[in-house]
């Protein structure tokens, strides 16, 4: 199934678009026309602690290159203050209207591969508030937007979709596993207002750093196998980037409010596949 064009006219914003499932969801919403604000900490010569190369203007270039408008916006989506000015922004330049806005900021980078009792506190915590006190933070400020365009659709980026158990990391699967349930608490919630709220998971994501791990490119990804035969089955951050826009398309998406996700399965279920043509399935 193609999108092209289909959210013409549609207002997105994407927190936490400078790579990875954030930066693919941001480019299928600019290639089905929507205005897509892309928000992040990550700009030309002043990356975040990541210290990684891409940029929310690169993501932004991206969205436009494909058909969409491209906006980028340097934004801590920990600080309330920020959070607050950048909606107020959109709400300036888009009449006040916000028709889908996505969480996908993550604290991953605070992350230790240690049990709880040796992991750092103060990075667990701050794992928490990168990962899902700013997905809070986030929402309360743009929902009311949403709320005035008459309905819209929130989406929860997390890994999982029950409650399996993280176990290699204490923090990280109390991050995750809070995104799910703001997804399910939010979407009743707001059912009254015509907002549908999910959590959305990709599957086995090959992302810029997941790359990098590799030692590989996209273009000889699959040399990465021999390290890991699980790899076989990654996937591309456009096509949980094109989940996000076949349920933006959905006129019944409502009925999947509170619902946990997967990329893979709503391949199938729409008919849409990857850039590849293929559709990987990640079984949780």
């Amino acid at each position: 199934m193609e999108f092209k064009q289909m959210l013409k006219g549609k207002v997105a914003l994407v927190a936490g678009a400078t790579r990875g499932a954030g930066r693919g969801i941001a480019c299928m919403l600019g290639e089905a026309g929507a205005t897509v604000y892309c928000t992040g900490r990550s700009v030309r010569g002043q990356p975040s602690d990541k210290n990684r190369p891409e940029t929310i203007e690169e993501t932004a270039e991206m969205v436009t290159a494909r058909g969409g408008v491209g906006r980028f916006f340097q934004v801590d989506h920990t600080d309330q203050a920020q959070v607050k000015n950048l909606f107020a922004r959109v709400k300036q330049e888009q009449d006040g209207c916000l028709d889908i806005l996505v969480n996908d900021l993550t604290g991953d980078s605070k992350m230790e591969f240690k049990p709880f009792l040796e992991h750092s506190l103060e990075k667990g915590l701050k794992l928490l508030e990168n990962g899902s006190l700013s997905h809070l933070i986030t929402s309360y400020f743009g929902i009311p937007l949403m709320v005035a365009s008459g309905g819209g659709l929130l989406i929860e980026m997390t890994d999982g979709v029950s409650n399996e158990l993280r176990d290699f990391n204490f923090y990280y699967d109390l991050e995750k596993a809070t995104n799910i349930r703001l997804a399910q608490s939010l979407a009743q919630q707001l059912r009254p207002y015509k907002i549908a709220v999910v959590s959305l998971t990709p599957g086995f994501l090959r992302s810029e750093e997941m790359l990098d791990h590799f030692g590989v490119t996209e273009e000889r990804w699959r040399d990465a196998i021999q390290q890991d035969k699980y790899f076989a089955y990654s996937e591309t951050p456009f096509y949980v980037g094109k989940a996000v826009v076949a349920l933006a398309c959905d006129q019944k998406v409502m009925q999947k409010s509170g619902q946990a996700l997967i990329s893979g399965k709503l391949a199938r279920e729409y008919g849409f596949t990857d850039v590849d043509g293929t559709q990987p399935m990640w079984c949780y």
